[in-house]
C-alpha cells in the first residue's frame, strides 16, 4: 500500500515524519502526472503547490479552519488528500470529480471558485463572520497566487482586511511568477526582484542549510528572524509592499521545503490577525517537461494555447493579417495571450498587444481609452471571464459607442471545465448593451469574415464569438443570401416550406442535420445562419411569414438570448407565425465532453429534430397553408428599421 493510500482525510498527514512526507509528495507528483495527462486538466499549477498543500493541512484543521483557494485549478493536491484519491482517475470525466472545488464532492471544499482574485474577499467576510459569531479559535487560509494577485479585486480585499486588524486570516500568497503565461505588471516586477535577488538567494540559502544543523537554536531563531522589523525582510529590501498595507509579512519562503512553510504558517496561525505568507514555488516543479515549457509550463494538459485548425488558431491567424493592414488596430488580453491565440499577433506587432494581467474589467476600460485615443482596440478573452467586466462593456465602451471589438473564446460549452467556464451567459448579457453587434461564426471561414466586418465598424462596439477548445467545423458555403444572413439549405423538391430554421454559429452547421431528418419525415426545412446575433435582421420577417414555424437555436442560455431576439422582432411586427427557441438551460452546468453537455441539454440533431417533429404535427391543416408574402414586405422592413438600419 502507498502512502497516499493511506491518507484519508487531513488528520493522517499530522502523523507523518519528514521522510514520509517527502516520499508522499513524490506519489502526489507521480499521480498528477499519470492522471492529467490522461484526463486532461491544469498539471502545472498542481506539481507546484505540492508540499505547500502538505504544509497548509499539517498546521491547519479543515473543515473547521476553512481553506478558499484562488484559483480552484491549484486544487488537485488538496483533492487527493481530503479523501478523493481513489476517484481522482476520474478527473474532469461526466460524473466523475470536477477540476475545481466542489461542495458536493468534500466538506473540505468551500468555495467553487475558478475565476481569479475572489478568495481574499471570501476570507475576509469569513474571518468577520466568525469573529461576530463568537468563534475566534477558528482561522480562514486563502491561497492566492498563479497570477490571481494581479486582479484588482484582490487589492480592493486587501485594503479591507488591512483594516480588521483582529481577523484570524491567513493569506498564503503562491509566487510562482505565473498565470497561464509569465505575470506582468508592476506588482509582478516587485515580486520577481524579490526572487532573483542575490541577497534572498543567500538568506533563504542560509536557512536552509545552517540553521537546522542546530537543533536547539534552528526553529527558534528562524522564528526570531521573522519577528523583529530589521530581520529577513530588510535583509532583502529595505521596505516590505505589503506591511506598507498594514498587514504582518512573512517570507518569501520556499515553498518546496514543507518543512520551512509548515513553520511559517505556524507562525502565522499564532499571530492572531491577518498575515502575508510570500512563498516562492515553481509551476510545474518535479516535472521536466512542465518545468521546461516555455509557453505555460503545462498550465493545462492537453495544452490550451491556439493549436492550429482550433477557434483560437484561426483568430490568431486573421488578426496577423489585419495588422498587417490596419496600422490602428491593437490587441488585448487578460492573462490569455497564448490560449485566445494573440502570440502571433504579438510576436508580428509586439508594440500593438497590451497583456493586462488577470484584470477584466480594466482591460475593457483601458481597451476603451485606446478607442478614445483613435485606434481600434480588439480584445480576446474567455467568454466566461467577460462577465466580470460587464459594466465597463456596458457604460464604459457602450455608452460612448466606441470602436472596440470583444472576441470571446470559448463561448457556448466548453465541456470539462465545467459550470464556471461554460460560455453560456454573454450571448444574453450583451444583448442588453444599445450599441452593440454580436455575430457568430459557424465555421473558420466566417472566423476571418466576420472579424473583418467587425474591425470596419466606427460607431459602436462589436462581439465576435468563438465556439469551444477543438477543431473548426467543416465549412459550409450559403445557397443563397437573405439580407444579410446566410441560408445554408432551403426545402428539397417535393416538400414545403415548414421550418424556418436559424442556428447560431455552430449550431447552424447541427440545423444541416436536423434537416436532413426532418426530409425523410416529409418537413421541409430552410436553414440560415444569421452571421450577426445582435441585431437580428430585419429580413427575418418576411422569411419567418412563408413558413408555418420558426426554429431558433443557440449555444447559449436560452433566457435573453439570440431565440428570444427572434420572438420579440416577430412579435413586434406582428408576424404571427409559432416560434420555438432551443438553448441551454439557464443553470450551472456541470463538466462532461461537449457532446455530452449537448446531449444533457436536448440540443443534439436527434433530439431537436423528434421536438420539431412534434411541434410540426401540433399545427393545424389551416395554420399549414403559407401567408403569401406582398410586394410591401420591403415596406414592412424600411418602417422597422428606419435609416435602413435593422431592429434591436
Amino acid at each position: 500500500m502507498t502512502l497516499l493510500e493511506r491518507i484519508n482525510g487531513p488528520e493522517d498527514l499530522k502523523e507523518l515524519s519528514q521522510d514520509q512526507l517527502t516520499r508522499l509528495a513524490g506519489e502526489i507528483r507521480d499521480i498528477l502526472i499519470e492522471t492529467v495527462t490522461r484526463t486532461s486538466g491544469h498539471l502545472g499549477p498542481n506539481l507546484g503547490v505540492v508540499e505547500l498543500t502538505l504544509a497548509v493541512h499539517r498546521v491547519f484543521d479543515s473543515p473547521r479552519d476553512r481553506i478558499v483557494w484562488d484559483t480552484g485549478h491549484q486544487a488537485y493536491v488538496h483533492k487527493l488528500v481530503t479523501g478523493r484519491a481513489a476517484a481522482f482517475g476520474t478527473l474532469r470525466q461526466r460524473g466523475g470529480l470536477t477540476g475545481y472545488p466542489s461542495r458536493a464532492e468534500s466538506e473540505h471544499d468551500l468555495v467553487e471558485n475558478s475565476h481569479a482574485s475572489t478568495s481574499l474577499s471570501y476570507a475576509d467576510g469569513l474571518a468577520k463572520a466568525f469573529k461576530l459569531r463568537g468563534e475566534p479559535d477558528r482561522t480562514v487560509v486563502a491561497i492566492i497566487g498563479d497570477g490571481a494577485l494581479t486582479g484588482g479585486m484582490a487589492w480592493e480585499a486587501l485594503n479591507n482586511i488591512a483594516a480588521a486588524k483582529d481577523s484570524r486570516l491567513v493569506i498564503i500568497v503562491n509566487d510562482n511568477g505565473w498565470s497561464y503565461q509569465p505575470t506582468i505588471g508592476g506588482l509582478a516586477e516587485h515580486l520577481a526582484a524579490i526572487r532573483v535577488n542575490p541577497r534572498y538567494e543567500h538568506v533563504l540559502d542560509y536557512i536552509k542549510t545552517t540553521l537546522p544543523r542546530t537543533p536547539l537554536v534552528g526553529p527558534p531563531l528562524y522564528g526570531t528572524l521573522h519577528r523583529v522589523k530589521k530581520g529577513i525582510k530588510d535583509v532583502i529590501q529595505p521596505q516590505v509592499m505589503f506591511e506598507d498595507l498594514g498587514i504582518k509579512y512573512l517570507g518569501p519562503i520556499d515553498g518546496h521545503d514543507e518543512r520551512m512553510t509548515e513553520h511559517a504558517l505556524r507562525h502565522a496561525r499564532g499571530f492572531g490577525g491577518p498575515v502575508i505568507v510570500h512563498v516562492i514555488t515553481k509551476k510545474g516543479f518535479g516535472y521536466p517537461a512542465a518545468e521546461q515549457n516555455e509557453i505555460d509550463c503545462l498550465h493545462q494538459v492537453p495544452a490550451a494555447g491556439a493549436a492550429p485548425g482550433t477557434w483560437s488558431g484561426v483568430f490568431g491567424e486573421e488578426m496577423v493579417a489585419i495588422g498587417a493592414r490596419r496600422s490602428d488596430v491593437v490587441a488585448i488580453t487578460a492573462a490569455m495571450l497564448h490560449p485566445t491565440g494573440l502570440a502571433q499577433f504579438a510576436a508580428a506587432y509586439p508594440d500593438r498587444v497590451y497583456d493586462v494581467g488577470i484584470a477584466e474589467q480594466h482591460a475593457v476600460t483601458s481597451a476603451a481609452g485606446l478607442a478614445m485615443g483613435g485606434l481600434h482596440p480588439v480584445v480576446a478573452i474567455y467568454s466566461t471571464f467577460l462577465n466580470r467586466a460587464f459594466d465597463q462593456v456596458l457604460m464604459d465602451v457602450g455608452l460612448h459607442r466606441l470602436p472596440v471589438t470583444f472576441v470571446l473564446d470559448r463561448a457556448g460549452v466548453t465541456g470539462p471545465d465545467g459550470a464556471s467556464h461554460h460560455g453560456m451567459w454573454d450571448g444574453s448579457i450583451l444583448q442588453l448593451v444599445p450599441s452593440m453587434k454580436m455575430a457568430a461564426p459557424r465555421d473558420a471561414r466566417r472566423v476571418a469574415e466576420l472579424l473583418n466586418e467587425a474591425v470596419e465598424v466606427s460607431d459602436g462596439p462589436t462581439v465576435v464569438r468563438l465556439f469551444g477548445k477543438g477543431k473548426v467545423g467543416g465549412e459550409v458555403e450559403a445557397v443563397a443570401r437573405l439580407g444579410d444572413m446566410d441560408v445554408l439549405r432551403e426545402p428539397a423538391q417535393g416538400l414545403g416550406a415548414d421550418v424556418l430554421l436559424v442556428g447560431a454559429g455552430p449550431m447552424a452547421l447541427t440545423g444541416l442535420e436536423v434537416a436532413d431528418r426532418l426530409a425523410g419525415h416529409g418537413i421541409g426545412v430552410t436553414v440560415v445562419d444569421p452571421r450577426w446575433t445582435k441585431p437580428v435582421d430585419v429580413a427575418m420577417l418576411g422569411a419567418a411569414r412563408r413558413h408555418r414555424l420558426v426554429v431558433a437555436v443557440e449555444d447559449n442560455g436560452r433566457v435573453g438570448g439570440f431565440g428570444d431576439a427572434v420572438a420579440r422582432l416577430l412579435r413586434d411586427h406582428d408576424v404571427d407565425v409559432p416560434v420555438k427557441t432551443f438553448g441551454l438551460p439557464q443553470e450551472f452546468l456541470s463538466h462532461g465532453t461537449r457532446q455530452e453537455v449537448l446531449e444533457e441539454a436536448g440540443l443534439t440533431s436527434q433530439q431537436l429534430a423528434l421536438r420539431i417533429t412534434e411541434a410540426v404535427a401540433r399545427r393545424s391543416s389551416a395554420n399549414a397553408v403559407p401567408i403569401p408574402v406582398s410586394d410591401g414586405e420591403a415596406a414592412d422592413a424600411r418602417e422597422a428599421a428606419p435609416e435602413g438600419r435593422p431592429v434591436e
